[in-house]
């Protein structure tokens, strides 16, 4: 092909006059040797180990520490306090803008990605370290706090990273393959500093966990620091705030934006739901304990992990929009399974069956979606966007369960998991508006220019403050909801008392009350920067962000 490239060029310059060639299309390698590409490319390599790094401290914080602090003899209501460390990955959002517009204070020869992420991996090996000196004084447990809290920020900060730096490096045909590979390793890395930390301190002791816990993060800082930078990446933000407005813009300005957003909020609804009681039911369903929780922690796992895998490699092969349509069914219908459960004696195989069915098409689903988020995300946002798009994935989660719990006592196990199948379908809907069946690649187009005038100022920040205090009420309002009916399903002698809850809410007296109030404020003012940039785009500011000459191949935008 190159010979017969050169005598066409020689051709063209021999007769000056003859009109020039249009270039041909590179070659698109097939879809087997896409993932043998793919599977041996540093890029991948780096981004799947680096996602082992990620899964360490959250099974160290929200599994291990917990357990062993109690066993250590700390009062439980302090032990209580311990969860409240999960906070900072539900608030990372807020600070992932700082992290795409400077870069890490001494380590900015590394780039932005690379440089938090070695940073927060030296942080998270110096604090897992730290809390080893404290592994034998139990009348110490607010140091082990503290120091849990400094773990927990540094790792929500390593996920803004090492999610940015996924963005920022993969190429199209690495990302289905990468995507199932960091589900297993994060699941791994969670395990390994969890339920099996857990076992590896009764052998030798908790210091000496922390410190091998510690060490493993040696080899990550390694990979942070021979991991290949991203080529061509665009400049990154020139103040904190194009840093926080420009993501939100550049977003919005595509076409079907909020389909695209209410897509990511329901295609995964039918499994949140079904998941969200899936102990009580095996329980109530009189399974015992031993196969409960072989099924739900064994069987689970293998099934998410084995289809994000292979989801994440069919990706490549059937195309995205195929993969999304096709994993996207068989979600629905899975739940089938557990309606059968409900409806015939206990059986244990059957059991199985159904439970490895349910979390394979989950991962097939998480895999292929994966993808979309990877591809929905602009490379010079990559940290803010993604941060955003994962929390507004993670929504029907926290939602899902005092619902199901308030459904399930009213319709019974069976009819509820026929409820659950149709919670599906606004998913799919909002699929069709932007990638229709059979259409094998999702394009995301930029939304014509209108011929407005943009808005001033003034109605930004009106726009705003609605925005934001509309998000704020009805937050409050929903959040009561929730708790007024978990506390119905408790105490059914005492009823439904709305305004109790909706008090608590408003005069909270505990710190995890607090926290949640918290939650909502940064809700609010999110909610309040998306409704003004929403208005900017509509009158086409912004355009130019999403341009897709300013955007090299493989990032967020097209």
């Amino acid at each position: 092909m190159a010979e017969a490239g050169e005598a066409r060029a020689a051709g063209l310059r021999a007769d000056a006059t003859a009109p020039a060639a249009p270039p041909e299309p590179p070659e698109r390698p097939g879809a087997l040797r896409s993932l043998r590409l793919a599977l041996t490319s540093w890029r991948t390599a780096s981004v799947v180990l680096l996602s082992f790094s990620s899964g360490m401290p959250l099974g160290l914080v929200w599994i291990a520490i917990p357990d062993w602090m109690r066993s250590a003899g700390a009062d439980l209501r302090v032990v209580g306090l311990f969860t409240l460390a999960q906070a900072p990955w539900t608030f990372k959002v807020l600070w992932a803008p700082i992290m795409d517009r400077y870069s890490p204070p001494l380590l900015q020869r590394f780039g932005r990605r690379r440089g938090w992420a070695l940073l927060t991996q030296i942080a998270l090996a110096l604090a897992t370290f730290a809390l080893a000196g404290v592994g034998h004084r139990p009348e110490a447990p607010w140091v082990a706090l503290a120091l849990t809290f400094a773990i927990a920020v540094a790792a929500a900060s390593q996920d803004i990273a090492v999610d940015a730096y996924a963005v920022d490096v993969l190429r199209p045909d690495e990302q289905g393959i990468a995507v199932g590979a960091r589900i297993a390793l994060y699941r791994a890395g969670m395990f390994l500093a969890g339920g099996l930390a857990i076992t590896l301190a009764a052998w030798i002791s908790w210091p000496g966990v922390c410190v091998l816990l510690g060490l493993l993060f040696v080899p990550m800082m390694v990979v942070s620091i021979t991991a290949p930078e991203p080529p061509d990446v665009p400049g990154r933000p020139v103040s904190l705030r194009q840093a926080v407005w420009q993501p939100f813009l550049g977003f919005l300005s595509r076409h079907r934006a909020l389909e695209i957003l209410a897509f990511v909020l329901l295609y995964k609804l039918c499994d949140n739901f079904a998941q969200a009681l899936l102990r009580p039911f095996l329980f109530d369903m009189g399974y015992d304990e031993f196969h409960r929780g072989f099924a739900l922690n064994t069987v689970g796992t293998v099934g998410i992990v084995g289809g994000a895998m292979i989801g994440g490699a069919l990706t490549n092969v059937i195309g995205l929009g195929n993969a999304l349509w096709i994993f996207g069914l068989l979600q629905i219908f899975s739940n089938l399974g557990y309606v059968l459960l409900a409806n015939i004696p206990t059986n244990n195989p059957v059991m199985y069956g159904a439970m490895g069915f349910e979390n394979l098409t989950q991962g097939l689903g998480t895999g292929a979606f994966s993808v979309l988020l990877l591809r929905l995300t602009q490379k010079r946002f990559s940290a803010a966007q993604y941060a955003l798009l994962s929390a507004f994935f993670g929504i029907p989660r926290v939602i899902s369960g005092p619902i199901t719990g308030v459904t399930v006592d009213a319709i019974g196990w069976s009819w509820f998991f026929v409820l659950t199948m149709p919670l599906g379908v606004p998913g799919l809907v909002m699929l069709w508006r932007f990638v229709r069946p059979g259409q094998r690649e999702v394009t995301f187009e930029v939304r014509d220019a209108p011929d407005m005038a943009p808005p001033s100022r003034g109605e930004l920040t009106l726009t705003g403050v609605l925005a934001g205090g509309a998000t704020l009420a009805g937050g409050i309002a929903l959040m009561a909801l929730l708790g007024a009916l978990k506390a119905m399903r408790q105490h059914p002698e005492e009823g439904f008392r709305y305004g109790a809850a909706l008090g608590a809410m408003l005069e909270p007296a505990t710190v995890g009350a607090w926290l949640q109030l918290a939650a909502l404020l940064a809700c609010a003012m999110i909610a309040g920067v998306f409704g003004a940039a929403a208005v900017a785009a509509r009158r086409g500011v912004g355009r130019e962000l999403v341009d897709p000459t300013s955007e090299p191949a493989g990032g967020g935008s097209s």
